[in-house]
């Protein structure tokens, strides 16, 4: 399974697997909006795209989730999907670019589900193992 949820006593942990790191990102970031949504009702009928960067992998991972949180809030969206289109090292800095789908928030439609109000530093794990990349974090709900 790409993502799963992890037992935390007050917030929601999310781990996510890809067989590159652009793919472990995704599935983090869908696991996230997962909480929040019901992820299938959403149609992909507008998208924006995200940039952000950090000093390591598992930095930019939580930086990722929370500029997704961000333009979601800003731009009134809710989210069902993240490509991801690159991932690099630039002079010792991650550098990720992507684009996030989805639409309008229109309560009528969309259900609340969790309010996810940031991403954590708890939990944060990255590793790197036989191929497949792993990212955990802590999400406060």
């Amino acid at each position: 399974m790409p993502y799963a949820y992890l037992d935390h006593e007050a917030d929601v942990g999310i781990r996510a697997t890809g067989s590159t790191l652009e793919e472990a990102f995704e599935q983090g970031a869908k696991a996230m909006l997962n909480v929040m949504w019901d992820i299938s009702t959403i149609e992909e009928r507008q998208n924006v795209s995200i940039e952000c960067e950090a000093r390591d992998i598992p930095e930019l991972f939580i930086e990722a989730l929370n500029e997704i949180l961000f333009r979601q809030d800003v731009e009134g969206l809710v989210l069902a999907r993240v490509k991801v289109g690159e991932i690099k090292n630039i002079n010792g800095i991650y550098k990720l670019k992507g684009t996030v789908f989805g639409e309008p928030l229109n309560f009528d439609k969309h259900t609340v589900k969790t309010e996810v109000k940031a991403a954590t530093y708890a939990g944060l794990r990255y590793e790197e193992k036989e191929g497949r990349h792993s990212m955990q974090c802590i999400l406060d709900v």
